[in-house]
């Protein structure tokens, strides 16, 4: 591993000081503690700076990038003349395309940085921008603050930017239901998720997972103009997050040594719309002490969805707070995990 760095001079040689870390740690016949210590990375890297302000403005996010291709391939092939089997098949096609591409993309940028202490580097600060425990808790906090100050106006504006739901016949109860569910849901999504298959499969895990994610978010919809094509997606993202949506529904529960967090977790998620979603919503719900899910309302149609933890209180604005604190301990249990897990292997 060639750190060292050599210049002209009466014996002057600089010596790189991560070399003897670099050489212990980035063996190649060790992929898969490899993967675990760029998650570990990556994340350390999304904690402290996430994608800043000034990046964004300036180059946009990969995700919108890929979200241009995304509606782009929609336009192009989602035709309303065609039939429902040709629509799905259309749909199937351009997610598997649009996926392979993003996933080839970032085995190619595994394959060519280098084993090196630096090449991990770039590579998790590539990786760290698809994950979003820091731009999480920014939108949840953004909903919490003018809530608890009773502006129930500036409240549904930024719970319009974390939910498909209509948030305009929300009252504080509603508002609050939804961004717990939204916390919890995005948990699993934008961070339990990401981590579990970057420290799987390394960068093209995690690329992978959150191509099939931002298809589903975009395409994955019941709606007329997306049941067909974005049927697939849909279904491809169900199987992604099937592991990580109740690993993150456990973390839940055992963060805070909650027997009636699993009780709720165990009996309700089963009955929630989807097969994933439930078992972090019910783990909190659980956790928390209040009931979420419920009837809703998506654009004219009234969603009778039923209830977690029924029977519950309603949240209130301050149970936000302690979704986040249950969020915050949440994390730091995947970070021990993570840390363990990379301390073992390296033995």
């Amino acid at each position: 591993m060639a750190f060292a760095r050599r210049f002209r001079g009466p014996a002057l040689i600089w010596q790189d000081p991560f070399e003897p870390a670099a050489t212990y740690w980035l063996q190649t016949d060790r992929p898969v503690m490899n993967a675990l210590l760029l998650i570990v990375f990556a994340w350390a890297i999304e904690l402290a700076i996430g994608w800043p302000d000034a990046v964004y403005r300036h180059i946009r996010h990969p995700v919108v990038w890929f979200g241009a291709l995304v509606s782009a391939a929609e336009r192009l092939f989602n035709r309303a003349a065609w039939s429902h089997r040709l629509r799905y098949l259309a749909g199937l096609i351009c997610t598997l395309i649009l996926v392979g591409i993003v996933t080839l993309v970032a085995i190619a940028i595994s394959i060519r940085l280098p084993n090196t202490f630096w090449g991990i580097a770039i590579e998790a600060l590539l990786a760290s921008s698809l994950i979003a425990s820091r731009s999480l808790r920014a939108h949840v906090l953004a909903v919490a603050e003018p809530l608890s100050r009773g502006d129930l106006e500036r409240a549904r504006q930024a719970v319009a930017m974390i939910v498909g739901r209509d948030p305009s016949r929300l009252d504080q109860a509603g508002l609050a239901r939804a961004t717990l569910e939204s916390l919890a849901e995005n948990t699993s999504d934008g961070v339990i998720a990401p981590l579990f298959w970057g420290a799987v499969f390394g960068l093209p895990g995690l690329a992978a997972y959150k191509a099939i994610n931002t298809l589903d978010s975009m395409i994955g919809h019941k709606s007329d103009r997306y049941a067909a094509f974005g049927g697939f997606a849909a279904r491809l993202d169900d199987l992604a997050n099937l592991i990580p949506a109740r690993l993150t529904g456990w973390l839940f529960a055992i963060s805070r040594f909650n027997a009636v967090a699993v009780q709720v977790m165990l009996r309700d998620a089963p009955r929630h719309r989807s097969p994933n979603a439930g078992w972090p919503e019910a783990a909190m719900a659980g956790s928390l002490g209040v009931r979420l899910s419920g009837p809703r309302v998506y654009g004219c149609r009234v969603s009778e969805e039923p209830w977690l933890n029924e029977g519950a209180r309603d949240p209130e604005p301050s149970d936000i707070l302690h979704g986040l604190a249950l969020y915050r301990r949440t994390l730091g249990l995947a970070a021990v995990i993570l840390l363990v897990c990379l301390v073992g292997l390296s033995q």
